[in-house]
């Protein structure tokens, strides 16, 4: 158990002054941006995670893996290439890949195996490429002009859109980056897969629970953007404006949650008869003897 210890304090000094500039980066980001606050959240919860199964890995077989060494190798080729063309999210991912491929090297398959779930969050806690936040955003933006307008056309209000723009009689709305819904759905997509390791037990279920809040999360967005061109039509301008936009997007958000919850309990009743039987055929040929 101390040469565990050892190793892993060892490890966990290496990566850290290596990886200092690039730790340091990522706070300041999550810091400044809200699309990514979260990140505060997914190492703490990682190492709860991991924290939580502690007795299995005391019981787990240590049997270091020469393919982790591989992995970490890999990991730290894409870290320096990263560095090399200046890209951020190479040298972040590598993180990923180094921690996961150290566990693999250092302790084995056994102990990666039951450390799959905090492993898979990290990458989470890193921010998308630019090229690849934007291809997702501004679609995301047209997609919510669109509900918006046809909302408002099919309460009779009158409205034209141009792109991303709604034209109302009394006021112009433009349904810019942070109201593309890319945040909420960043973060809901994070609350899902919590959600899913915590209520379920099934990996089918999950993965349901978790692809699941991406609808909802853009749901829920252009409800919101909606519901801004009705307040706006309503009560004026200055109801799409300073507190009232930003507390209708909590309020938008707690509803895609709690619909979330909904969907993850509907989703949790539902027997999957085939799963079931698929898992008990497993079991039966495992158990049976060898001829």
């Amino acid at each position: 158990m101390i040469g565990h210890v050892l190793s892993a304090a060892v490890v966990f000094a290496g990566v850290m002054w290596l990886y200092s500039g690039v730790l340091s980066s990522l706070v300041t980001q999550w810091a400044s941006d809200d699309n990514y606050s979260h990140g505060f959240l997914i190492v703490p919860l990682a190492l709860y995670c991991a924290w939580e199964r502690r007795h299995l890995l005391a019981a787990a077989e240590r049997r270091p893996r020469i393919s982790g060494l591989v992995i970490v190798l890999i990991s730290l080729l894409v870290y320096a290439i990263g560095v090399l063309a200046a890209e951020l999210f190479l040298t972040r991912i590598s993180l990923v890949g180094v921690v996961a491929g150290t566990v693999l090297f250092v302790w084995g398959s056994a102990h990666a195996r039951e450390l799959v779930f905090p492993l898979a969050l990290l990458p989470l806690m890193v921010p998308l490429p630019a090229l690849v936040f934007n291809q997702i955003a501004f679609p995301l933006q047209l997609l919510a002009s669109r509900v918006g307008e046809t909302a408002l056309a099919t309460a009779h209000i009158p409205v034209l859109r141009e792109g991303n723009i709604l034209e109302l009689p009394n006021t112009t709305l433009a349904v810019a980056e942070a109201c593309s819904g890319i945040r909420s759905l960043i973060s809901l997509v994070t609350l899902a897969v919590v959600l899913a390791y915590f209520t379920e037990r099934r990996a089918v279920a999950r993965i349901l629970i978790v692809l699941s809040a991406v609808p909802i999360a853009i749901l829920a967005n252009a409800a919101r953007v909606a519901g801004t061109g009705f307040a706006s039509h309503w009560f004026g301008p200055k109801a799409a404006e300073g507190f009232f936009h930003g507390f209708s997007g909590w309020i938008m958000f707690a509803v895609a949650f709690a619909g979330l919850v909904v969907v993850g309990r509907v989703i949790g009743r539902i027997s999957m008869p085939w799963a079931v039987r698929w898992r008990r055929v497993a079991e039966e040929d495992q158990c049976s003897p060898a001829h």
